[in-house]
């Protein structure tokens, strides 16, 4: 009888050979995988008391998973959305698992078979024009950290970029020659051009221009020339809502990020006539359905179609044809 598989080696493996070499996973999805496992490891130490390094294959079986699941939405607050995420990571490794120890392919097969929990479709939250204009005008232009959070809304604004394709945005990215355009390293690896509008342009070209305490390639770059990290994003996004609001108190209704900004730029692209292609492209979205999330938050898009139907009532009016043959047919 074969001893127990030790569990270490497994996710050190999965991570190093078949993330990074067999599926060359985008660092976002490896660094989504890893932090679903620092979440993970300590709390089965704390239900078996072993750990991480020494846990087997076998200590973690359904029963545990599905607690950590409960955990996560009961104790963390996380939302269905972020259960399946975690889940969706365990599935992962424990499929990995089955391939490379053929003794655990029982407790893979078990974890593998936990369903995804359903959520609730939501309509996504947006900003209006009137809101963004408050924001993108929220910033103190008189400092320099005021300036770069200027050019950093605008773009983002501008680009409907996620907001790691702009912490990471490289000054070469920024193309201002006839056609000024940002060149942006999406999901999945996958790059996509965006137009930039002529004020964006214009912003942008002063802003790289502007001399730096310390060199750096980022376009973005915190006071130490480093990249701003995802939560220092979301922080000057946050701190401009709550100046704005002042200005514009509707912005103090709305929890406002910077995936809200990403889904105005679809919103308002929607709303002055791209069509939905474009706008998938123009987003980075790699099916069309996911698109459509824009259609449905649109009301005025949906008022537009209900224009062009008849009133309930009024009679609905029917081809006459004049000619014999076509009268005849639409008699049978």
């Amino acid at each position: 009888m074969s001893s127990p598989t030790k569990l270490g080696p497994l996710v050190q493996g999965f991570f190093t050979d078949f993330l990074c070499n067999q599926k060359r996973a985008s660092p976002q999805t490896i660094a989504s995988c890893r932090d679903s496992f620092r979440i993970l490891l300590p709390f089965v130490k704390s239900r078996t008391g072993i750990e991480p390094a020494a846990l087997r294959v076998s200590d973690i079986d359904t029963p545990i998973v599905l607690a950590f699941l409960d955990h996560l939405e009961q104790k963390r607050g996380n939302s269905v959305r972020s259960r399946n995420i975690r889940l969706a990571a365990i599935r992962s490794l424990f499929r990995f698992i089955a391939l490379r120890d053929p003794d655990s392919v029982g407790v893979a097969t078990r974890i593998m078979a936990i369903p995804r929990k359903r959520e609730d479709k939501k309509l996504v939250g947006y900003l209006t024009r009137e809101e963004m204009e408050a924001l993108l005008a929220a910033p103190d232009r008189t400092l320099w950290a005021g300036r770069r959070d200027h050019a950093l809304l605008l773009t983002m604004y501008n680009s409907g970029a996620r907001v790691s394709e702009l912490a990471s945005l490289q000054s070469n990215q920024v193309r201002l020659g006839p056609s000024t355009f940002l060149m942006l390293h999406g999901k999945g690896r996958k790059e996509r051009t965006v137009p930039l509008w002529p004020n964006t342009a214009r912003v942008l070209r002063a802003w790289l221009q502007e001399p730096r305490a310390t060199p750096s390639e980022i376009a973005f770059p915190n006071m130490r020339g480093a990249a701003l990290t995802r939560d220092g994003v979301d922080y000057l996004v946050k701190k401009a809502a709550r100046k704005a609001a002042a200005k514009c108190p509707t912005l103090a209704t709305k929890p406002v990020s910077s995936h809200i900004i990403r889904h105005a730029t679809g919103v308002h692209l929607l709303q002055s006539g791209v069509d939905i292609e474009t706008i998938a492209l123009w987003l980075g979205h790699e099916s069309i359905e996911t698109t459509h999330i824009y259609v449905e938050a649109d009301l005025a898009t949906k008022e537009k179609a209900l224009q062009k139907l008849d009133p309930v009532g009024v009679p609905t009016p029917r081809n006459k044809p004049d000619d014999a043959l076509l009268a005849f047919l639409n008699s049978l």
